[in-house]
């Protein structure tokens, strides 16, 4: 029995060890992941300028916004489990390529529609990317201690990700046409293709049965329609419009089928016993709550900011620059939390740590209070980070090593469901609060006051045109009302914060560092492949 012992744990120290380059991946894989977030947000100070030299229509500058997540976010599940069959690092360097193709091609683009397709191919590139990251990460970093710092150091790079993307994207506009914030990714892409293909090894999961490529079909159909509807939810469409209800049972249709394909298939796509465990489960229940709270906030607090405020841009961005500055601070100490609190009362902990902070935000009002804010942005980006962080360990680590890709795919979707989901609950949760409180202002005619309604920059643009008394009025009901939504949308928000820190209850108590011995032989082969013939 000792001797069995002292083996596997031989075998976990050399998987553990294995490449002595790890921490080298994982600078490659947090490269690549950085490009990604930066290219989801980059385009959204572009916009102006991509519509004065394009000229696109409504429905194309729409698109040329939301082609890439919703491309993205439906072929996650396809390209997370096809690198698990054919090679994670085969599917991450064919994405480089289709990135950097793609954003060459976006660059040049000299009308709306090639604009589109090349944003649309960045999506594919990027669903090739993301999963392969975090299950590359799995796989590298076998010994669990170390991975909770390599994702941690991961999801740290995610934020700074997402908050450089605006910057960066108003720099380079400021001395550049438009096309240079899709250029900038070619030469990160000429220099991670080579570097990846040296430094970064080759795994795959169990490769028994054929590869259901109906079911990855299915999947991506499934999770565009759903997306979509949701992103029509969240841009203001009617809730019973046919163009939001047709996406969304199309979506819950397809994705219902194809839950059904998985469990009578002997080799399926994705493993859905995988659910059946409380710490997998959890986790993607917690990373959806805490999206949703996170991008329904960082929307309506940027048009706080800019529309009640009156802050620029760039003075909005440095606003919410605490938030990511504390959310990259929770990713670098995630790993040394875990290990001291356990995943139950990290997670749970981070979503009470950020509903105080939805809360303290509800003392926003119609004047710039700098401390609140800041206070209230660095609890609300160090709680959510903290969340994020505890959940997407606590499924990895869960997870087999062989469904490595399946299982970081599965993360994936659920944070872009979450934030899609976020967009349209609290976008719907501020438009009911808002609303009402623009009937009936003194002088203000009816038609006025219904299209007021509908935002609070359409409310400015309508007080500019009717002038004088009447528009003042209607613009101090407006302010009023916004920030009247917004204090209701904040409790709302903390109320299912509040559920998501109940829900994490289900969590694992402790950090199990041990390796299962049966999980030592594939993660030998997975990250020792010329060694995997050596008998011990």
């Amino acid at each position: 029995m000792s001797g069995t012992t002292t083996a596997a744990a031989a075998l976990r120290r050399r998987a553990a060890g294995a490449g002595a380059n790890r921490w080298a991946v994982l600078v490659v894989l947090c490269a690549s992941l950085l490009l990604v977030a930066v290219d989801a947000t980059v385009l959204h100070v572009a916009v102006p300028a991509v519509t004065e030299d394009l000229r696109p229509g409504a429905m194309e500058l729409l698109w040329i916004v939301d082609a890439y997540p919703l491309v993205c976010a439906s072929l996650l599940i396809l390209f997370g489990t096809l690198g698990d069959r054919v090679g994670r690092r085969r599917v991450l360097l064919l994405g480089y390529t289709l990135f950097g193709v793609a954003s060459a091609v976006a660059a040049l683009a000299d009308n709306a529609q090639v604009l589109i397709a090349a944003r649309a191919l960045l999506g594919v590139g990027g669903a090739m990317i993301m999963p392969a990251t975090l299950s590359i990460l799995r796989q590298v970093f076998p010994d669990r201690r170390e991975r909770a710092l390599a994702i941690g150091v991961w999801s740290a790079v995610a934020a700074v990700g997402a908050a450089a993307g605006p910057l960066l994207g108003g720099f380079l506009l400021e001395h550049f046409w438009w096309g240079s914030v899709f250029l900038v990714n070619i030469p990160l892409m000429l220099v991670s293709l080579p570097v990846g293909r040296i430094l970064l090894p080759e795994s795959k999961g169990d490769s028994d049965g054929p590869w259901d490529v109906t079911g990855a079909l299915m999947a991506a159909a499934g999770l565009f329609a759903l997306v979509l509807g949701v992103k029509r939810l969240g841009g203001g469409e009617a809730a019973g419009s046919p163009w939001t209800v047709l996406p969304l049972l199309v979506g819950a249709g397809l994705l219902a089928a194809f839950t059904r394909r998985q469990r009578r298939r002997t080799h399926p796509l994705i493993d859905l016993r995988m659910f059946a465990r409380p710490a997998f489960s959890t986790s993607v229940g917690c990373i959806v709550l805490a999206m949703l709270a996170l991008v329904g906030l960082e929307l309506i607090a940027a048009q706080y900011l800019q529309l009640v405020l009156g802050l620029s841009p760039l003075e909005t961005g440095l606003r919410l620059l605490p938030l990511t500055v504390a959310a990259m601070a929770a990713g670098l100490a995630g790993a040394r939390m875990l290990r001291r609190f356990g995943p139950r009362r990290m997670v749970s902990a981070g979503f009470c740590l950020t509903a105080a902070a939805v809360v303290l935000l509800t003392g926003m009002g119609g004047r710039d209070d700098w401390p609140l804010l800041l206070a209230g942005f660095v609890l609300l980006g160090f709680g959510l980070e903290t969340t994020l962080f505890g959940a997407y360990e606590s499924m990895l680590s869960e997870a087999p090593p062989e469904q490595a890709g399946g299982a970081a795919a599965m993360g994936e979707t659920s944070y872009q469901l979450g934030a899609g989901i976020g967009i349209a609950l609290l976008g719907s949760v501020m438009n009911a609060a808002y609303a009402p409180g623009l009937t009936g202002v003194a002088g203000v005619p009816v038609s006025a006051s219904s299209a007021a309604s509908h935002s609070l920059g359409e409310a400015y643009e309508v007080a500019d045109r009717l002038g004088g008394p009447a528009g003042a009025a209607l613009r101090h009901a407006a302010r009023h009302s916004f920030v009247h939504g917004l204090h209701v949308t904040l409790l709302v928000s903390a109320g299912l914060l509040l559920a998501g820190a109940a829900i994490a209850l289900r969590l694992p108590r402790t950090m199990q560092c041990e390796t299962p011995a049966a999980e030592v032989p594939a993660q030998r082969e997975a990250v020792e492949p010329r060694a995997a013939g050596v008998k011990v």
